[in-house]
Parts: structure tokens; sequence; C-alpha cells
């Protein structure tokens, strides 16, 4: 065996492991970027938390969390996992990533009622097992619990409903 038959077995053994250590170390790295940056702030104590504490609080959960997620993956049978699925579900990612497009276009012209109807409608017609009407009734009952949580419960300064940019 050559040295790039070697290498390339061995890149191979490296992209067998499972999906939990990658999502154990993304989760790790995660919290190790937030409880470094949080220490940049004044963290305060527990009767006076500063505006580094959450953040470092959460970058420590965040790394113990990663640490459980991937240990869980040394105990799982060996199976041959793959990263990717075998069939791409790319109307799914596209519904998901232009209902926040959306909800900004909608945002900026129709205000919190239409930003938010668009968002949820179109992200939800993401599955391929919605419906239409399941979409339009998920959306309607999410437009009006944010309707509520966020223009009159914390005065959020947007909207409710507008025409133009203006």
């Amino acid at each position: 065996m050559g040295k790039k038959s070697r290498g390339e077995a061995h890149l191979r053994q490296i992209f067998k492991l499972k999906k939990d250590y990658y999502a154990g170390g993304l989760m790790i790295l995660l919290g190790l970027i937030a409880a470094l940056e949080g220490q940049n702030y004044n963290i305060g104590t527990l009767r006076q938390m500063g505006p580094g504490f959450f953040p470092v609080a959460l970058g420590i959960l965040l790394i113990f969390l990663g640490l459980l997620i991937a240990g869980t993956s040394l105990g799982a049978s060996p199976e041959d996992e793959h990263i990717l699925p075998e069939r791409l579900e790319w109307r799914g990612w596209f519904c998901i990533l232009a209902g926040p497009a959306l909800f900004i276009v909608f945002g900026k012209l129709g205000g919190l009622v239409p930003a938010t109807f668009a968002c949820v409608f179109v992200s939800a017609l993401g599955d391929r097992s919605t419906t239409i009407k399941s979409a339009a009734v998920l959306a309607a009952g999410v437009t009006v619990f944010g309707v509520l949580l966020f223009s009159y419960l914390l005065k959020m300064p947007m909207p409710v409903l507008k025409w133009g940019l203006s």
C-alpha cells in the first residue's frame, strides 16, 4: 500500500466518525468562544451579575453538553453513518432560507403581520408532509401569538401593519 492509499484510508476513517462527534465538537467550540468572549466583560457575582456572566455561564454549559453529546457516541454500535442524507432536500433548504428573507422584505413593506405570516408559511412548506392548509393555519397562529407578544406585551417598535417603505 503506497503513501497515497494509506492517506486516503486514514481520511476515510476520519470521516466515518459519527454525527455525534461533530455535533459535540461544534457545541464545545461554540461554548469556548462564548466563554472566552464573555470574559472580556465584567462577570460580577451571583448577587449582582455583570454583562459577562450570562455568556460565560452559557459557554460552560455548552462545553459540558458538547462533551456529553460526543461521549454518547463512544458507546454506540459502530454503524456506518453518513453525514449527508442520501437524498438531498433542496425544497426544505430553500424554504427555510427563504422564510427569513421574506420576513425582512415583508417587514419593511407591510409590517409585522405579513412578515411573520410569510416567514412561517414558506418555512413550513419546506416539509414535504405539510399541506398548504396546515401551513396557513400554523402561520396564522404564530402571527397572532407574535403580534400579541412582540407588539403589545414587549412594545417592539415595528408597526403591526403598514403600506410601503415609509
